[in-house]
Parts: structure tokens; C-alpha cells; sequence
């Protein structure tokens, strides 16, 4: 599926599943936990999915699980990959963002969480206070991925 961003840029939408490659140069966490959906506090933007650029020589599996432990200590127990979506941006430069579908295992406490605030619950997104919410959460990529975690029956409220 095809759509513009709120910054006008095209965005392509593709569903994927554990036979297909995830090579995304960007990762998304979906991560739930005992009934809930995780998110960290970005210190700037606000309440986001954890998420983050995937290092030189890590693979997408990788980069999910270090940026989801980074953002909010949480362990990944079953990932699923899901969705993989291409921004194309003004410099021609590809952002391509492999998401996943993660089951969390157990939170760990750390005294860092990087640019986050650590992690914190919501059982809906629309639990989020709307002055509190990251502008990223809003994205249509990313509601659209959610749609399709719950479609797959990962998560349910």
C-alpha cells in the first residue's frame, strides 16, 4: 500500500512474514507484555514504539532486540516480522524500516535507557494521553502496522 507521510514524502507499505528477508537500513519494535503494549518515553519526541538504525555488520533481528532492551529493558521472547515499509525522502536517500511484532518475556530495570525515559504500558494506543504521544505514533505506517499485529491475532485487547 501506498500513502504520503504528514512531511509529503511517499511512503510504500509492504506485509511480510518470517520467510521473507528483513533488510531494512531502520527497525520498529511492536513489543507487548502481560496484556499490554510497551513504548518508551523519548526524552524529546514523546511516547513511541522502541525503535531505532540498525548498526554496521548487525542484522534487522539484532538491531531489534539491542534497540528494544536500549529503550526499555525488555527481553524479547517471540518476534515476528511483520511489515517492512520504504520512505522516500527528499534527498533520495532510502529509509527502509523493518517492523516487528515482539513478545516480551520480562522487563529488566537499567539505570540508562540512551535518549529514552525507559519504558512504560498502555493496553491501546488511544490510552495515550494525546499531548503525550510522539508524532512517529501517529504515523500511518506504524497504524498500520499495529492493525496488522492485532490482525494476526499477536495482540488483542
Amino acid at each position: 500500500m501506498q500513502f504520503l507521510d504528514k512531511e509529503n514524502r511517499r511512503v510504500i507499505l509492504t506485509y511480510k512474514n518470517d520467510k521473507d528477508i528483513a533488510n531494512g537500513n531502520h527497525v520498529l519494535a511492536i513489543p507487548f507484555y502481560k496484556q499490554q503494549l510497551l513504548f518508551t518515553q523519548h526524552k524529546l519526541r514523546g511516547i513511541e514504539f522502541p525503535g531505532g538504525k540498525r548498526e554496521e555488520g548487525e542484522t534487522s533481528m539484532e538491531a531489534i532486540k539491542r534497540e528494544l532492551f536500549e529503550e526499555t529493558g525488555a527481553q524479547c521472547q517471540k518476534l515476528t516480522y511483520i511489515a517492512q515499509y520504504e520512505v522516500f525522502t527528499k534527498d533520495k536517500t532510502p529509509f527502509v524500516k523493518d517492523v516487528y511484532a515482539i513478545e516480551v518475556s520480562r522487563i529488566d530495570k537499567k539505570n540508562d535507557y540512551l535518549e529514552t525515559a525507559g519504558p512504560i504500558l498502555y493496553q491501546r494506543l488511544n490510552d495515550i494521553p494525546e499531548n503525550k504521544r510522539s508524532y512517529l505514533i501517529q504515523d500511518a505506517a506504524i497504524q498500520q502496522c499495529l492493525e496488522r499485529v492485532k490482525l494476526l491475532g499477536l495482540y488483542s485487547l
